[in-house]
């Protein structure tokens, strides 16, 4: 009818709503990082010496750059570089061996000068990366034995590079990530289960057979759990569990916590920081940790269920492995439920490369969560 015109004609076609952000995921590693960074401020307050919050504090400026590649670049990309990211990840730790800097009886880091890189912490991230390309290429063949050997023959030099360091707690991580994305990738379960199996009759012959496979203070940590002696083996894990005695239900109060002078809870900043928020924020701060990181699981767990496409699943599975053992074996140590196996808190725990994999991950979470268009 002349005289009429629908208003939407002068606006042209309606725009395709962006995705929008996962941002429960966000608020949950914001909050995460607000913890660690009070926690190493908190430290630094009997000397005044705040050097572990400000270096920190650089660190995470420097893991914005991970943070946006792996939140900008396209998940498909990396299935296209795949072959490239595994050589690397192989000549990066093969170059510790050779030209690492050693401490504490371990050759770990590759000294730049003005900061150490740990390069068993980028192979778990560039694992998931090349071992989900892997599956992601041989779906038709995945309930075939042979794509279960290699899929475990892909992993096999790494775990054997990152072990000669030695750090035994990042070779079960990647050894994690690799039963994580195979589970998600399908892979029968009789093969998965004989090979625990396996892993459990070869753990046998190390602790009776062959206990001298491990170092002396690996053995010494294994055993500790089972005998408590806070002068000796449980050294560390009795002086944690003083501190979370100390904060009771409510804490002493931020900066208040009397056991940070003299080191009295050795590695406090690194794999002993939830023993800060135990002794200041008492049960309730450590509740409230607890609660951030399974909103932080629960939003890449959503990914596993809901993604459409097999490959982003298995990257949200790895990531999901990776950080989510990181956590429960953390706490289990500083609670004395597991032995000490030097693996970090993520997002609390001071350590640069530990903090850009965590940044590289939840940008790799929010990349998938925005391409797969994942509600709730």
């Amino acid at each position: 009818m002349i005289g009429t015109t629908d208003p939407r004609s002068l606006v042209g076609p309606a725009l395709p709503r962006s995705p929008r952000q996962d941002r429960w995921l966000i608020l949950s590693v914001v909050a995460l990082l607000l913890v660690g960074m009070m926690s190493l401020a908190s430290i630094g307050i009997p000397t005044g010496n705040y050097s572990l919050v400000k270096k920190q504090g650089l660190m995470f400026l420097i893991g914005i750059v991970p943070f946006l590649i792996l939140y900008q670049v396209e998940p498909g990309f990396w299935r296209k570089v795949s072959g490239l990211l595994y050589f690397v990840n192989l000549l990066l730790l093969a170059a510790v061996l050779f030209a690492g800097s050693s401490a504490k009886g371990a050759a770990r880091w590759i000294d730049f000068g003005f900061f150490q890189f740990q390069p068993s912490e980028a192979a778990k991230l560039l694992l998931v990366l090349t071992l989900s390309s892997f599956y992601a290429a041989r779906l038709g063949d995945i309930k075939r034995f042979s794509t279960f050997v290699l899929g475990f023959l892909h992993t096999l030099p790494l775990l054997i590079l990152v072990y000669k360091q030695p750090h035994l707690g990042a070779t079960i991580v990647l050894l994690v990530a690799w039963l994580g994305i195979s589970i998600c990738a399908g892979v029968p379960w009789r093969f998965l289960f004989a090979a625990f199996a396996s892993l459990v009759v070869l753990g046998g012959l190390v602790f009776t057979v062959m206990p001298r496979v491990l170092k002396g203070y690996q053995w010494d940590r294994v055993t500790a759990i089972f005998v408590h002696d806070e002068r000796g083996k449980d050294f560390q894990q009795s002086r944690a569990a003083v501190a979370f005695g100390v904060g009771g239900v409510l804490g002493v109060g931020f900066g208040q916590g009397e056991l940070k002078a003299g080191r009295y809870v050795p590695e406090q900043h690194n794999d002993f920081i939830f023993t800060v928020v135990g002794e200041e924020a008492g049960l309730v701060g450590c509740t409230l940790v607890l609660a951030a990181f399974s909103l932080l699981f629960y939003r890449a767990w959503l990914i596993i269920f809901k993604a459409a496409d097999p490959y982003s699943r298995m990257l949200a599975a790895g990531v999901f492995s990776v950080l989510a053992f990181h956590t429960v074996v953390n706490l289990g140590m500083n609670l004395q439920l597991f032995p000490v196996v030097g693996l970090w808190l993520p997002f609390l725990s001071s350590g640069g490369t530990a903090l850009w994999l965590c940044l590289a991950c939840v940008g790799l979470l929010l990349n998938l969560h925005r391409h797969e268009k994942i509600s709730l």
